[in-house]
């Protein structure tokens, strides 16, 4: 029963994440669209938090539970998997236009690419509840839940929130209905909680390998970032004074302000 409860919390955890995708769609209930200047500034704080996340939540955690080789197999691994996904995906893209005209097949296939960018974000949840129930966490509905979780669920569903409005964005361009905008910004994170859950069980029952896992989760993150969050950002603000680079810097920076006081908590 216990390991059932567990997993259900961990799911939860997942679940809240991909939620907090939908609020990405909120603004389109009140406006007609975000200006370029606002969604660089969003990818930007979006970049800031995971690399914050990883940095100073999953490689720290690691270190305090293995050495720095595991770490980087760990991070190596997590590289590999997002780099061999893509390419058997035949390094497809997340094309949020083809959601509404979507058959069911090609849904599998949106679904499969979306587990790319999405699994990495559920492994870190999952991972960050490794020690669940023992001493040192914060107690929270009967559940002793570690520090690290709560950071890393913090993390990621402030960093989805930018990521579900740059997914309605082009969807809102095809006049699709704001609900819609908020059901497919969700569905782009379903991953997590699945995830979150698998990354989870692994680790808690195989606890040496938890180093490699907080790597894992680690590398893939810090990889989507320097090769999706901050190129799409870039690609954005072509049309903006200077690239956009500014307010993409400025996005990082205040990123990696909201997530480090977290660390001391």
């Amino acid at each position: 029963m216990a390991l059932l409860e567990n997993l259900a919390l961990v799911f939860v955890a997942g679940l809240i994440t991909a939620l907090a995708t939908g609020l990405g769609a909120l603004p389109f209930f009140f406006f007609e669209g975000i200006s370029d200047r606002r969604n660089v500034v969003l990818w930007g704080l979006s970049s800031g938090i995971m690399v914050s996340a990883s940095l100073f939540g999953l490689v720290e955690e690691g270190l305090a539970e293995g050495t720095p080789l595991e770490i980087a197999i760990g991070m190596a691994a997590g590289v590999a998997l997002v780099v061999i996904a893509h390419d058997v995906l035949l390094d497809a893209d997340i094309d949020p236009k083809r959601y509404e005209e979507a058959d069911f097949k090609k849904l599998v296939l949106i679904l499969g690419i979306l587990t790319v960018h999405s699994f990495p974000e559920g492994v870190a949840i999952g991972v960050s509840f490794a020690d669940l129930g023992l001493e040192g966490g914060t107690q929270f509905l009967g559940f002793t839940i570690p520090v690290l979780a709560i950071f890393m669920t913090i993390a990621i569903s402030i960093h989805n929130v930018p990521e579900g409005t740059a997914i309605s964005i082009p969807l809102r361009s095809m006049d699709v209905a704001n609900w819609k905008l908020v059901w497919w910004a969700v569905f782009s994170s379903l991953p997590q909680p699945i995830g979150a859950v698998l990354a989870f069980g692994f680790v808690r029952y195989a606890r040496e390998f938890l180093p490699y896992g907080f790597g894992f989760a680690a590398g893939a993150m810090i990889y989507l970032v320097l090769t999706e969050f901050v190129p799409e950002a870039l690609e954005i603000g072509e049309r903006l004074p200077r690239g956009g680079k500014p307010e993409l810097a400025g996005g990082i920076v205040v990123g990696i302000l909201v997530m480090v006081p977290l660390t001391f908590v």
